[in-house]
Parts: C-alpha cells; structure tokens; sequence
C-alpha cells in the first residue's frame, strides 16, 4: 500500500544513503534515521494490523512507548521500528497480527 511521501527527509551534504525493500519495494533512504521515519518517508501508511480486529496501525509515538509500529525485520518480527536504525539491505515487512512465539525446546525450559 504505496502512497505519496508523508514527509521528504533532506540529505545533509556530504551524507550517505542505504537502500531497505519494504515487502520488495526498494526505497532510498538517508543513513541513521529510524524504519519507521524511513517507512513513512517512502509513502507506507499501514505498519502492522492489531491482534483483535485486524484494522491497520501505524506508528504514533515514534519514541519507543506505544507499539503501534511493529514490523518484521530481516525475518524477526515484532520489532518497534522507531528505535532500530536503517541499515543497508534490511528487509522489512508489515506485522500481521501478533508476534510468532518461540516454542522451541530451550524456550520451553524458561517458562
């Protein structure tokens, strides 16, 4: 779900940029800034969807607290995207529903 640009983040001269696929969509991006700034620069709207209804969410805070923005991130999912860093080559998509849990043997043994 593409749209136009929520915000443009100029680049510093001299600064570099990297390249991140949102659910295969490649998007250039300055260095350092959060997923989610980068995500809302390249026109995403939609984050994640909420575990009970389904309705789509997107960040608010940007600060860590509200939890809105969950992505999947390289494969692991429920990370908050306004606090990782973009970095060159992530890959990055929506949040359907809640987080997988790990059930694994040594999970297991934790609980």
């Amino acid at each position: 779900m593409a749209t136009e640009p929520y915000f443009v983040i100029p680049a510093k001269p001299g600064s570099s940029t990297v390249t991140i696929t949102f659910e295969g969509r490649k998007i250039v991006v300055p260095a350092g800034i959060s997923v989610a700034a980068a995500l809302l620069a390249g026109g995403v709207g939609v984050f994640r969807t909420s575990i009970v209804s389904a309705a789509p969410r997107a960040p608010f805070c940007m600060m860590g607290v509200c939890f809105e923005c969950l992505v999947e991130i390289d494969g692991i999912s429920g990370r908050q995207s306004c606090m990782v860093p973009v970095t060159d080559g992530m890959a990055i998509r929506r949040q359907e529903g809640s987080s997988a849990l790990d059930v694994s043997e040594g999970a297991k043994d934790d609980v």
